[in-house]
């Protein structure tokens, strides 16, 4: 052995660990002062302690000039325990621009997450395209959006906006499966304010033209509104804890064990939800008092409102949640709300989580403004991705289902394996307001003519129509509903349901692959 060797080794790996520090103590001077994170510093919040392996550390720097990188962390970490790629954009490092060899990092550490079966976390903070590099920067944006593209529906990709991201970037985020952003230091847009200021005359905040608040609850971009990095980067981390490695794995399962004061809270479920039709309720409220140990994980809670999307456990399974949410706008459906829905499904359908639909809509929202924003096209985005899905459709409608809501909401003709309901539902064409004017529209113009009290003899013709139109026996009988249950037996069906359907979820899972592109 030649110790002259080992000598040169050892100055080589010191003079490494000098040049990690310097760039960390840099990059610390310039993120903590503005009140941000370094690009190491986040990979460690988002990994499990002492688990990340960065690669290509020298990829674009120079031992020998004392310059250690590019402006891109790439490597691997757990989260958990299980297996995840990570690159992290490095803001103290020009800006955190992408170049020729970040972008080649990046697509590097992309393709390794598709040959290891792994998911992929994008930590991003970037001035974009590297202008001094021209169209070799642009390229590699091109590079970078087809390696997500190849990536989406295989493994889970979650994007976490830490600073900027502008121009083209923008379209590498809003390729993969969840964007998380941050109060007041996130932004998102595709041309800037002085862009924008300098073609329109108009003159326009970060926050305003792109940031958090806008892309969580206008324009729906993101999926959660962080308070700050480490709201932002916990959050990402309780997503991932329900969902599978990649399409092919089975869903997560986790140990239960019964929890008396939920299960307690679940055989009074029935308690949550107002007899009369037309009190709004919170829809949430009803699913933690279903879901294992009362934990939901909503996303994108602030955009598309009347109904709710998000994670949950049933008996230790891993499930995806489609909801109504009365307590806005009466739980109708919307553009937004019938979008948000269908992708989310269409994920869910894409890494194999069985979708438990809970009902309880009135209708489609009427009016110029949705029929002008397209309600026909994007509600029907809704409608093919349950038609198409091909995990574990299990759904229960709680108070009321209506007319073309009540068949895009999980219903047993666009494949649902399981339609349950409470007793008491209302199921029809409309309510009963709408179609008496309309069914005995003649009766009550004679009755007028007559004398007889208009107002009664409508309440009467309700009455009758609720009775042989409304109720849910209807539906039983044509099959379009496998049986009433009590309310107290929600969570109890919902888990029977998902034991016998797990040999679906097995038989289906790699049978049909299909990416989660943007709708």
């Amino acid at each position: 052995m030649n110790p002259t060797v080992d000598i040169d080794r050892n100055k080589v790996a010191k003079r490494v660990e000098q040049l990690t520090d310097k760039a960390e103590e840099r990059a610390r001077e310039r993120q903590h002062a503005k009140g941000r994170g370094t690009a190491r510093e986040r990979i460690n919040q988002l990994v499990d302690e002492g688990s990340f392996q960065e690669i290509h550390t020298f990829a674009g720097g120079n031992i020998d000039a004392s310059y250690l990188g590019c402006a891109v962390i790439t490597g691997f970490g757990q989260i958990s325990g299980r297996p995840v790629a990570v690159y992290s954009q490095d803001f103290s490092v020009k800006g955190g621009t992408l170049g020729e060899v970040e972008g080649r990092k990046i697509c590097h550490l992309i393709d390794e997450a598709l040959r290891l079966r792994i998911p992929v976390f994008a930590l991003l903070d970037s001035g974009g395209a590297r202008i001094q590099e021209g169209v070799a920067a642009l390229a590699q944006y091109g590079n970078i959006f087809k390696k997500i593209s190849e990536a989406s529906g295989i493994v889970p990709q979650i994007s976490v906006i830490l600073g900027p991201c502008a121009g083209g970037a923008v379209y590498g985020p809003a390729l993969t499966d969840f964007i998380i952003m941050t109060k007041r230091s996130s932004y998102m847009f595709v041309t800037g304010p002085k862009v924008v200021r300098a073609v329109t005359g108009e003159d326009v905040s970060s926050e305003d033209l792109g940031g958090g608040d806008l892309h969580n609850t206008v324009s729906g971009v993101a999926h959660y509104l962080a308070e700050d990095e480490e709201d932002a980067l916990q959050f990402a981390r309780s997503v991932f804890t329900y969902l599978p490695l990649h399409c092919e794995e089975e869903v997560p399962r986790y140990d239960y064990e019964p929890d008396l004061e939920g299960e307690a809270l679940a055989a009074r479920v029935g308690d949550l939800v107002p007899s009369s039709a037309k009190q709004p309720y919170d829809i949430i409220e009803v699913i933690e008092a279903l879901a294992d140990y009362g934990e939901f994980v909503e996303i994108q809670e602030l955009f598309g409102r009347s109904i709710v999307v998000g994670f949950a456990c049933f008996d230790g399974r891993s499930v995806g949640i489609v909801a109504n949410q009365p307590a806005f706008d009466a739980g109708t459906l919307d553009v937004n709300a019938s979008e948000k829905a269908a992708r989310f499904v269409r994920f869910c359908d894409a890494f194999g989580l069985p979708v438990v639909t809970l009902v309880d809509v009135p209708g489609y929202r009427p009016g110029t403004e949705q029929e002008r924003a397209g309600i026909i096209r994007r509600g029907a985005k809704l409608i093919t991705a349950y038609a198409t899905a091909t995990v574990p459709l299990v759904t229960v409608i709680l108070r009321k289902a209506y007319g073309g809501a009540y068949i895009v909401m999980g219903s047993k003709s666009l494949g649902a394996d399981f339609n349950f309901s409470w007793p008491q539902t209302e199921i029809a064409v409309m309510g009963s307001e709408g179609a008496v004017d309309i069914i005995f529209r003649k009766q009550l113009r004679a009755a007028g003519q007559e004398g007889i009290d208009v107002a009664e003899q409508r309440r009467l013709y309700q009455e009758q129509y609720q009775r042989e139109a409304i109720g849910p026996n209807l539906s039983l009988e044509k099959g379009e509903l496998d049986s009433l249950i009590n309310p107290k037996n929600t969570r109890s069906t919902i888990i029977r349901s998902l034991s016998v359907l797990e040999r679906k979820a097995r038989s289906y899972q790699t049978s049909k692959y299909h990416d989660n592109a943007p709708l």
